[in-house]
């Protein structure tokens, strides 16, 4: 029967169990998917919520009974189905995972062949109306289903990212919030050097210690009280499917993802010179100086994971992050890794003989940032309208690949809406004057707020 489906977002599918997504549903996308791509070979995996195991099967059926064969990585987490679509040369590749959502959500990321991510306007709205017109695509006889074990080049791919032979033995802290990311790091200890300190490391689809989003304030306590109490190097903490990481220096200071872009940069820069970075436009003096003067070329790109993997790939850069603790790697499919991130800074740090807090707080200093402020606007339309009015007279340039982007001799500023709900997303930024930007910040915050 033809039906509204609901769980259907920009990027992937998201919705409360079982309402707006359950077997029935996922059945559906699964055929709606072997259709759209017309695929032969296809990669699932699923992360460590309870309802993943009845909603792998379920789209495993559509899939089958659409002629593709299914291959079947089991638990992890969503960067594994991106490594495996593409090293397995799968047609296509279906991750079941609601990230940081709550426990009763569940839903689904996609990619075609490469690893090429599939989003509203390549192909999702599609499969959508495939799937609420369900009319049960079977091409030819059904195709079959198996587990592969990718963990072992998996593994090894991570691995090839840094000299291991060059790591020092640190403390390193871990929180994998119950998530799928304690799974990888127990399949990395054997071949590093560090000493891991590991809270909320088993997976547990319940979350019995909270919904695993380390940009929740209340959720980073644990892991400072554990840097703290094991006198550890660093920490880094992941959301559900660990395709995020968030760093914790030697003192238990929360750093913003926008200095981790920069260390990145220069540290695949250091391996491969003169190669292209590709960043978003919500924060970017530090990305572009640090690029910069490694000898690369900085490239902007619109924020999104759809968005940065298509602009990699057109400019062939080798990395690309996003403030938002999103890190894209060439060599890893264009996709993005929690994993990789950490590795490398790790090699930075022990390079260099420096601890976290040092490698970022000249950085800091440098291009002292607001981080990302959200405000609820009930007419976004008019809050543009009255930023443009207010700053567009004095700004020396105007951006406008993501929101709108003001630059300023000494400050700039970029202003965004959600694609989602009323909220706009404000980031400020100086050269070097933590006064300057905070008086910015609030100058902008008190416009917002009077409308």
């Amino acid at each position: 029967m033809p039906i509204e489906i609901t769980c259907f977002k920009a990027y992937d599918v998201r919705g409360q169990i079982p309402g707006q997504l359950n077997a029935d549903i996922a059945y559906r996308i699964g055929n709606a998917t072997a259709e759209f791509l017309k695929a032969e070979k296809v990669v699932i995996g699923r992360d460590i919520r309870l309802s993943s195991p009845e909603m792998a099967d379920a789209i495993a059926k559509g899939l089958m009974q659409g002629g593709a064969d299914v291959i079947d990585v089991g638990v992890g987490g969503t960067e594994l189905v991106y490594f495996a679509t593409e090293a397995l040369g799968a047609h296509g590749g279906i991750m079941i995972t609601a990230s940081h959502n709550p426990a009763d959500y569940n839903g689904m990321k996609f990619v075609r062949e490469e690893s090429k991510p599939i989003s509203a306007d390549t192909g999702l709205a599609d499969i959508r109306r495939l799937a609420e017109k369900d009319e049960r695509y079977e091409p030819r006889e059904w195709g079959t289903r198996a587990e592969h074990d990718i963990w072992p080049a998996y593994v090894e791919k991570l691995l090839s990212y840094v000299d291991v032979s060059a790591l020092k033995p640190y403390k390193v802290v871990v929180n994998a919030g119950n998530g799928g990311a304690g799974a990888v790091i127990d399949a990395l200890e054997p071949h590093l050097p560090f000493e891991f300190v590991k809270i909320h490391h088993e997976p547990d689809g319940t979350f019995p210690n909270g919904v695993p989003n380390p940009l929740l304030p209340e959720n980073r306590d644990v892991t400072i009280d554990a840097i703290r109490e094991h006198g550890a190097d660093f920490a880094i903490a992941w959301d559900g499917d660990y395709d995020r990481c968030f760093f914790f220096d030697e003192g238990g200071s929360f750093i913003e993802g926008y200095y981790i872009v920069g260390l990145l940069a220069i540290s695949m820069l250091a391996k491969s010179p003169g190669e292209k970075i590709v960043y978003d436009p919500r924060l970017t003096w530090n990305t572009i100086a640090m690029v910069e003067d490694a000898g690369g070329i900085p490239i902007q790109s619109k924020g999104g994971h759809a968005f940065m993997k298509e602009t990699m790939r057109r400019e062939d850069a080798i990395y690309g992050g996003e403030m938002s603790a999103h890190h894209f790697f060439r060599d890893f499919a264009f996709s993005d890794s929690g994993m990789i991130p950490w590795l490398l800074v790790a090699e930075i740090m022990s390079r260099q003989g420096k601890p976290l807090s040092e490698l970022v707080a000249e950085r800091i200093a440098a291009y002292p940032a607001s981080g990302e402020i959200n405000r609820q606007i009930p007419d976004i339309e008019r809050a543009f309208l009255a930023v443009r009015e207010r700053y567009a007279d004095d700004a020396l340039e105007i951006d406008e690949t993501d929101g709108m982007g003001f630059e300023f001799e000494r400050w700039r500023f970029n202003l965004r809406p959600s694609n989602t709900e009323p909220v706009v997303r404000l980031n400020v930024e100086s050269r070097g004057d933590p006064a300057l930007m905070k008086r910015k910040t609030q100058e902008i915050l008190a416009l917002l707020d009077s409308l």
